[in-house]
């Protein structure tokens, strides 16, 4: 079964036909004129990516989760857009390209600065936000919503370690609304629900509720956290080289091209691809088997490649007919093969 859908398209324009992301990878605009359409400064860039943040935020669930490639300026100054879009900061991952990336490319008379080797890949989760049980009331961030609920009960806030079979651990974490708050387990999650339920005001009921009819279940209380698949002896700094020799992807293509402003013609079709063993990194971080991996700017197409390889779907988009045709060869052959 097919596991990949590319359309050489906007990623505007093609978003309502994806399925809903458990991961977004982002790797657009870096605001130095790259390529038609790219800003000349990352000045620009947070009305570049506005549109597509939207979306991102209008179609994710509180699951789901982004990595945001750029250059440092430009992920700074996209950064208050996704927080104002419902997007958590967690962690800046940095790509240390290395001396090989500048040698002999430097002007050490006119640089005046250390040479740039490096571009980050920022990671953000869903701002968890709930709808009250007064539901024409504004979402809350969901350590509100917890302690919120608990007093709708009318129960006395130390019966919350009762029902959890804790000492102090649910009011201390689970109530706390400062950075010492902690998203209750699954299975903590339901003792609590069922205490609650059990024991409080009958006319409150239902409490801890999504959707105001019925208390949330084990299930649903599941999809509300990220996935986190965690790899011992990876740090947030990534030593790894530019892409060189092979590891460059041309397609066929590249040995019949022109000589013209076409990409395949170029000793390298894309400039900025992206090493697949760093996409695969991050798709399995984030993401589980049969997750799905959205790609909206497809360019070579390295992270729906990685989502075929670890056993994801994707859906991407890549508006220029050239590195569309690239990436559809490149799935089409690689990704393909697999299955």
């Amino acid at each position: 079964m097919k596991s990949w859908h590319l359309s050489n398209a906007d990623a505007l324009d093609v978003y309502s036909e994806w399925d809903t992301p458990d991961t977004i990878i982002s790797d657009g605009a870096y605001g130095v004129g790259g390529f038609p359409g790219d800003p000349r400064t990352p000045d620009e860039l947070a009305s570049w990516y506005e549109p597509h943040v939207k979306q991102w935020s209008a179609r994710s669930t509180l699951a789901t989760t982004l990595w945001f490639w750029n250059t440092e300026i430009g992920w700074a100054n996209v950064h208050p857009l996704l927080v104002a879009n419902g997007w958590t900061y967690e962690f800046t991952n940095t790509w240390n390209k290395g001396l090989g990336q500048v040698a002999g490319n430097v002007n050490s008379k006119t640089i005046r600065r250390f040479p740039v080797v490096t571009e980050v890949c920022v990671f953000y989760t869903r701002t968890p936000l709930i709808k009250p049980a007064t539901q024409d009331s504004p979402e809350v961030h969901m350590k509100q919503w917890l302690l919120d609920e608990w007093k709708r009960t009318g129960l006395p806030r130390r019966l919350a370690n009762e029902a959890c079979g804790v000492k102090d651990a649910a009011t201390r974490k689970y109530f706390d609304q400062g950075w010492l708050w902690y998203y209750p387990p699954v299975e903590t999650m339901m003792k609590l629900v069922d205490y609650a339920n059990a024991h409080g005001s009958p006319e409150g009921r239902p409490y801890y509720s999504l959707d105001g009819t019925h208390p949330v279940t084990a299930a649903e209380w599941a999809a509300t956290r990220s996935v986190w698949n965690h790899e011992h002896g990876i740090t947030n700094v990534w030593d790894r080289p530019s892409l060189r020799g092979k590891e460059r992807y041309r397609g066929s293509m590249q040995r019949s091209a022109p000589r013209t402003h076409n990409p395949t013609s170029m000793s390298a079709s894309h400039l900025n691809q992206k090493p697949l063993d760093l996409m695969r990194r991050i798709i399995l971080a984030s993401t589980n088997e049969g997750g799905v991996v959205w790609e909206p700017f497809g360019g070579l197409c390295t992270a729906s490649v990685a989502a075929a390889e670890t056993g994801r779907a994707s859906w991407s988009a890549e508006i220029d007919p050239s590195f569309f045709a690239l990436a559809n060869e490149r799935l089409s052959t690689r990704a393909e093969s697999l299955f």
